[in-house]
């Protein structure tokens, strides 16, 4: 967790908030749509996500989710994910927090401990590990987890004829795994993490993402 907000050149330090949940659980809406609305309220903030973020981290990001790259090692994917998230970081992340405005965040470590970690079975020390060599100690100050049981997030993308990567594409037992993986991560990150129960409507969830990232960033 990074320490006290610190001061460059008389300039408060922006605040690092991730968005997380499985696939189908709206986060990625929700998470622009919070952003939007902090921007018309006059907050410094930039939306971003993972993987990409960035002109090389989207290339990897390309690779990564290529549904034709079906031979993909799952240690390989943990490490591009974690290259990734490197060079998002030094490029998109940082810069802004230095600048100080508020960085949101689609995805960070914790989707690829319960994706690789946890559902692909590399182990949740193994992935923590990678990134904590990638991140250099750097994690988001809160993270909103959109909670969301997978089957109804499949039936979602499916509903909304969704264009499939190759994550999506993965089988009912895979994205359950990623569902009981976060399960883990929340479990073990309960000061950081806070639970929107995302089988709501969507404007429901917008509401409360609002009103906790703006509470949040006003130091409530």
């Amino acid at each position: 967790m990074p320490g006290p907000a610190c001061y460059n050149h008389g300039m408060k330090k922006g605040k690092f908030i991730t968005f997380e949940g499985p696939d189908g659980s709206g986060k990625t809406t929700v998470s622009k749509a919070v952003c939007e609305r902090l921007k018309e309220q006059g907050y410094p903030v930039r939306y971003t996500r993972e993987p990409g973020g960035s002109a090389i981290a989207e290339s990897i990001r390309d690779i990564i989710l290529d549904p034709k790259n079906t031979s993909m090692d799952a240690r390989c994917e943990a490490l591009l994910y974690a290259a990734s998230r490197r060079q998002h970081l030094v490029e998109i992340i940082l810069p802004n927090m230095e600048n100080g405005t508020h960085v949101i965040c689609d995805r960070f470590v914790d989707s690829s401990i319960a994706y690789q970690g946890y559902a692909r079975g590399i182990g949740a020390e193994e992935v923590l590990a990678i990134n904590r060599f990638a991140i250099d100690q750097v994690m988001p100050e809160k993270t909103i987890f959109l909670d969301l049981p997978a089957e109804i997030g499949l039936e979602r993308i499916r509903a909304n004829h969704r264009e499939t990567d190759r994550m999506d594409q993965e089988g009912r037992l895979f994205h359950e795994a990623v569902y009981n993986g976060y399960q883990n991560v929340l479990n073990a990150n309960r000061d950081r993490m806070i639970v929107i129960d995302a089988s709501r409507s969507r404007e429901a969830v917008l509401e409360d993402a609002f009103r906790i990232v703006k509470g949040i960033l006003d130091g409530e």
